[in-house]
C-alpha cells in the first residue's frame, strides 16, 4: 500500500499527524508474551499456541471450512476457518509451522479453535515482549501496520510532560511519556482488568490531561467573550415593573433569582452567553419576556427564536398578550407567512418599529435585518446547530458590539454534561415549579390492555376535561401502524433530512390521519382534532386555539406538541407506542398535562415484545418526574453524544474521558484550568498545544 493510501485510511480516522497518532488508544489488548502447550491451555480463553501443521483439508460438510491439524508436542488441535482464501489453504500446509492465538474450546474431534489469528513462524522465534493492543481502525488498515505507524511516533514524538509536578501530585498521577508507553506497550503482568475498565493511572492521567484541555478550552473562549463589546442595559425597572405588575400570578423565588442574574449581565458591557435551564412548565417564558424588556427599556430590539412554528407561535400569542397592553409591538416571522405579512414583517424590523421579533429559523436568514438587536433569546437551544445560534447573535454586530443572548433549554442537563460542555457559558437554573402544577400520575399500560384507555378518555372528556393522544414515531421499515396495534422498537426521530426524512413525515402523517379517523368514529359523542407538522400554519393555529378554548375534546398530534403547547384544561395525555420515544420527548410530552388543578395522568401504551432499551426507558420514565434525574439516567443509557445531538450541534465529544466515570478528574480539571490560566497561562498554552494539535474542535464556536 502506497503512502497516500496509507495516509487515506488514517483520516479516516481522524489520524493527521504522528501527535494523533500517540493519543489513538487501543480499545483492548491480547497476551502473546508466553506460549501455552495445547495439552494446558485453559479453555474458553483467548491463548497463544504454537505447533507443527499435521493436515490440512477443505471439508464441505454441513459448510466449505478449511480444518488444519496443529501438534507441540504436548497434544494435538484442530483448527477451522469458515472463511478463507485459495492463498491460505498452500499458506497453512502440513510441515510448516504456525503461531496461532485464539479461544480454545472442545469440538467433535478434540480441543479447536475457530478463525483464530495466525501467523507463520521459524524455530525458536521469541514470544512478544508486552501485551498486544488492539486498536480502533477502519477497512483495509490492519492491525500490524497502525502498531508500526504507533511505535514510530512514539520514538519520534516529544513526550515531555506539559504539567508541573504539583498539579499531578496530588492526583497520584504519573508522567505522560510513562503513561502513553504503558498504554502503547503494557508489559506482560500489567492488571488487564485495570486497563480494560480504564481505572489504571495511566489511562486516569490521559483522561485528565483530555478533561484539562477541554476546560482551558473553554476558559479560553469564555475570556474572549467577556473581552468583546456589548451594550450595555442596565435595567431601568419601567417595562418590566408594568409586565410583573399587570400579571395574574407571582413569580416564583427561583424565577426572581433568575431574573436577577440575568438584570446583572444585561447591565455589563460585554455580551451575556447564559443558558437557562428550567424543568418543563417552570416558567421560562416570562423570565425570557423580562430580559427582553430590559433590552427594550435601553432602546434595543429583541428577538426570540424557537425551533418549531407550534413553540414559537405560542410565544409569540403569549408574549404579545403580555406586552401588547404596554404599549410595545411584537412581530411573528415563521418561513410560513404569507409573502406580503412578510415582507411587512422584514420592514417593521428593520426599521425599529418592532421592538420583539418571536419566530422561527426564519429570524437568522440573510434578508432579516434588525436595526439595534439588543438581545437574542434561543429556546430549545440544543435543536439549533452551532452555526444557526451564530447567525442570530451576529444580526446585531454591525455596529461592533455583539447582541446578549440568552439561550433555554427544558431539557435539563446534567450537572456533569454541564460542567464538561456548558463550561463557557453561565448557567442559570429554575428549580422549582409554579404553585398550581399538580404531578403527573404515569402509567405504563400493554397494548392489550387498549380498551381500558380508550374508555377512560371518554371518561376524562364527558367530564369536561381534555386529552392528547400522541401518533408513534415511525421506523422506515414499518407500514403505518393503525391505533389497533403494530410492531417495532425504538427509533429515530421522523425529522430528519432528505428523501428518508421525508418519508418518514410522510408514514407518520399517514398514521396521524388514521388514528384520527379511528378515534372520531371510536368517540362519536367527542369533538376530535388533528394536527401535524404538515398542516399550514393557520390551521394549525386554528386546531391549537380550537382545543385551548375547549371547543376540541381530544387532540390526536404527532409530537409537534412536545414543546410549547399549555391547555391547563388538558389533564390526560396517552402516547401511542411509547417504547419508540426518547427519554427526553417522553418527559417532554408528558409536561404538557398537569398544568391546572385538576389531577393529571399520562398513560405510556407499550407493544411487546420491548427491547432492553426500550424497557430501561419506560422504566426510568415511570419511577421519575425530576428532569435532572430522567437527564442523568439517559447520560448513562445513551452518553453524551446522542444527549447534546453533537452531530447537529457542533459540540466537541470527548475521546478518552468519561464524564459519568470521571467525575473525580473532571472538577480536578476544572479547579486546575482556572489556577493555570490565573497563575501559569504559558503551562496552559503549552497544554492545549499539544491536544488541539490532535482536535481543534475543542474549542467551541
Amino acid at each position: 500500500m502506497t503512502a497516500a493510501a496509507i495516509q487515506a485510511k488514517l483520516d479516516k480516522l481522524g489520524l493527521r499527524t504522528a501527535a494523533d497518532l500517540l493519543l489513538h488508544l487501543p480499545l483492548r489488548y491480547q497476551d502473546e508474551t508466553r506460549l501455552h502447550p495445547i495439552a494446558h491451555a485453559p479453555l474458553g480463553q483467548a491463548v497463544l499456541i504454537e505447533g507443527e501443521i499435521t493436515g490440512a483439508n477443505v471439508q464441505y460438510r454441513p459448510r466449505r471450512t478449511l480444518v488444519c491439524q496443529v501438534e507441540d508436542g504436548s497434544g494435538a488441535m484442530t483448527l477451522r476457518f469458515l472463511n478463507f482464501y485459495p492463498s491460505q489453504i498452500k499458506q497453512l500446509a502440513p510441515g510448516k509451522r504456525v503461531r496461532v492465538f485464539g479461544e480454545m474450546r472442545h469440538g467433535f474431534l478434540g480441543m479447536e479453535m475457530v478463525h483464530p489469528q495466525y501467523r507463520m513462524v521459524g524455530a525458536e522465534e521469541p514470544v512478544a515482549e508486552a501485551l498486544t493492543p488492539v486498536y480502533p481502525t477502519t477497512a483495509g488498515l490492519s492491525q500490524a501496520a497502525l502498531r508500526k505507524l504507533v511505535l514510530a511516533a512514539l520514538a519520534s514524538c516529544d513526550l515531555a510532560d506539559t504539567l508541573p509536578d504539583d498539579v499531578l501530585r496530588p492526583l497520584g498521577l504519573p508522567g505522560f511519556a510513562e503513561s502513553l508507553v504503558y498504554l502503547h506497550q503494557p508489559p506482560p503482568d500489567a492488571p488487564l482488568d485495570l486497563l480494560a475498565e480504564r481505572t489504571h493511572p495511566a489511562w486516569r492521567r490521559l483522561k485528565f490531561d483530555e478533561l484539562l484541555a477541554q476546560q482551558l478550552s473553554m476558559h479560553q473562549h469564555y475570556r474572549r467573550r467577556r473581552a468583546q463589546s456589548a451594550a450595555a442595559m442596565p435595567a431601568r425597572h419601567s417595562l418590566t415593573r408594568n409586565l410583573l405588575e399587570s400579571l395574574p400570578f407571582p413569580l416564583t423565588r427561583a424565577q426572581e433569582r433568575v431574573v436577577k442574574e440575568l438584570a446583572a449581565d444585561l447591565a455589563r458591557p460585554h455580551p451575556m452567553q447564559r443558558l437557562l435551564q428550567g424543568d418543563v412548565g417552570s416558567g421560562k417564558t416570562v423570565v425570557a419576556a423580562l430580559a427582553a424588556l430590559q433590552a427594550i427599556e435601553n432602546g434595543f430590539q429583541a428577538a426570540i427564536m424557537a425551533p418549531t412554528e407550534i413553540l414559537a407561535e405560542q410565544h409569540f400569542l403569549k408574549l404579545s398578550a403580555w406586552l401588547a397592553p404596554l404599549g410595545l409591538s411584537v412581530i411573528w416571522l415563521a418561513a410560513s407567512l404569507p409573502k406580503k405579512e412578510k415582507q411587512a414583517a422584514l420592514e417593521a424590523v428593520a426599521a425599529g418599529a418592532a421592538q420583539l421579533a418571536v419566530g422561527t429559523h426564519a429570524l437568522f436568514q440573510e434578508q432579516v435585518e434588525f436595526k439595534n438587536l439588543g438581545l437574542a433569546v434561543v429556546d430549545e437551544q440544543h435543536r439549533f446547530g452551532v452555526h444557526q445560534r451564530l447567525a442570530l447573535r451576529q444580526k446585531g454586530a454591525d455596529t461592533g458590539q455583539e447582541p446578549h443572548q440568552l439561550m433555554m433549554s427544558a431539557t435539563p442537563i446534567p450537572r456533569t454534561l454541564s460542567m464538561s460542555y456548558y463550561a463557557d457559558l453561565d448557567v442559570s437554573v429554575i428549580d422549582e415549579l409554579p404553585p398550581g402544577r399538580t404531578p403527573v400520575v404515569t402509567k405504563l399500560v400493554g397494548d392489550s390492555r387498549r380498551d381500558e384507555v380508550v374508555a377512560r378518555v371518554r371518561d376524562a372528556c364527558l367530564k369536561g376535561r381534555q386529552a392528547y393522544w400522541v401518533c408513534p414515531l415511525i421506523e422506515e421499515t414499518l407500514s403505518p401502524t393503525l391505533p389497533q396495534g403494530g410492531r417495532g422498537q425504538s427509533s429515530p426521530s421522523p425529522s430528519g433530512t432528505g428523501s428518508k426524512g421525508a418519508r418518514l413525515e410522510k408514514l407518520q402523517l399517514q398514521t396521524a390521519m388514521e388514528t384520527f379517523e379511528t378515534l372520531s368514529a371510536t368517540f362519536p359523542e367527542l369533538q376530535v382534532g388533528l394536527v401535524h407538522g404538515r398542516l399550514h400554519a393557520r390551521d394549525k393555529a386554528a386546531t391549537m386555539a380550537a382545543f385551548k378554548a375547549g371547543g376540541i375534546h381530544l387532540l390526536v398530534a404527532t409530537t409537534v406538541i412536545e414543546v410549547g403547547v399549555d391547555v391547563p384544561n388538558a389533564s390526560l395525555m396517552v402516547i401511542e407506542h411509547a417504547e419508540r420515544f426518547g427519554l427526553s420527548q417522553l418527559h417532554q410530552l408528558r409536561g404538557r398535562v398537569g398544568r391546572g388543578a385538576a389531577q393529571s395522568a399520562c398513560i405510556l401504551l407499550y407493544q411487546t415484545p420491548l427491547s432492553e432499551t426500550a424497557r430501561s426507558r419506560l422504566k426510568i420514565i415511570y419511577e421519575n418526574s425530576d428532569g435532572f434525574e430522567i437527564a442523568r439516567q439517559d447520560l448513562l443509557l445513551r452518553g453524551p453524544g446522542e444527549l447534546l445531538g453533537a452531530r447537529q450541534s457542533g459540540v466537541p465529544l470527548l475521546r478518552i474521558a468519561d464524564i459519568e466515570q470521571d467525575q473525580d478528574l473532571l472538577a480536578a480539571a476544572r479547579i486546575a484550568a482556572e489556577r493555570l490560566i490565573a497563575e501559569r497561562p504559558d503551562v496552559a498554552e503549552g497544554h492545549l498545544r499539544r491536544w488541539l494539535g490532535r482536535a481543534d474542535e475543542l474549542l467551541k464556536v
